[in-house]
């Protein structure tokens, strides 16, 4: 599986910090998204946060927790959709719902200069993840021209991943769990065929 890195920077020493980047923001929602398969504490989405470029202060509450809970779940409808025009459709209703215009900010000096997608800089933490994970995701789909995730097709997994865009499909999200349902297939088959074998010598005995 490739595994796109995102492009280098060097900004001026003078110039403001610069704000994570379209790949960082797609894969800061999956991150996000993932965690919820647990009970992730507000200090754990935080890490998250911070991992993926949000400056301090990242500040949760109990009651943030539960918002970006129900953000997730919609943001992943995204990653789950069977094909592009469906993650397409989920992104522009995302757009049209939850969302508003398109604004440059920088957060009053604290950042370069760069999009965002929610109504104003002091906007909810889920407004502010939908709003960001939307316009990355959307980016990611126009540029690649196929849904920008997916969801892994291994049987006791449901986390979501990025796709490479192009070359083998992607369907797991870890190495991992390739190699487990790959080990899980093998003894499936094998177990079949013991049977099989088994069924014949009973029908010639």
């Amino acid at each position: 599986m490739r595994y796109i890195a995102d492009v280098p920077t060097t900004p001026a020493a003078t110039d403001p910090p610069l704000r994570p980047s379209v790949l960082t923001s797609a894969r800061r929602a999956a991150a996000v998204i993932n965690a919820f398969a647990g009970d992730p504490a507000p200090g754990d989405l935080a890490a998250i946060l911070r991992a993926h470029g949000e400056p301090d202060p990242v500040d949760l509450t109990a009651g943030d927790v539960d918002a970006l809970c129900a953000a997730a779940a919609l943001l992943r409808e995204v990653f789950v959709a069977p094909d592009t025009d469906g993650a397409a459709a989920v992104l522009n209703r995302l757009l049209r719902e939850r969302t508003g215009p398109l604004r440059l900010t920088t957060h009053g000096g604290a950042t370069g200069w760069h999009p965002h997608l929610d109504h104003d800089d002091d906007a909810s933490w889920d407004d502010w993840l939908i709003a960001s994970s939307c316009l990355a995701l959307a980016v990611l789909l126009w540029e690649r021209g196929c849904p920008p995730g997916g969801s892994c097709a291994a049987s006791r997994c449901g986390n979501v991943y990025l796709t490479q865009g192009s070359g083998i499909e992607r369907r797991y999200c870890s190495r991992r769990c390739a190699t487990r349902e790959r080990v899980a297939a093998h003894r499936r088959a094998r177990t079949a065929g013991t049977r099989a074998g088994r069924d014949d010598d009973d029908r010639l005995n």
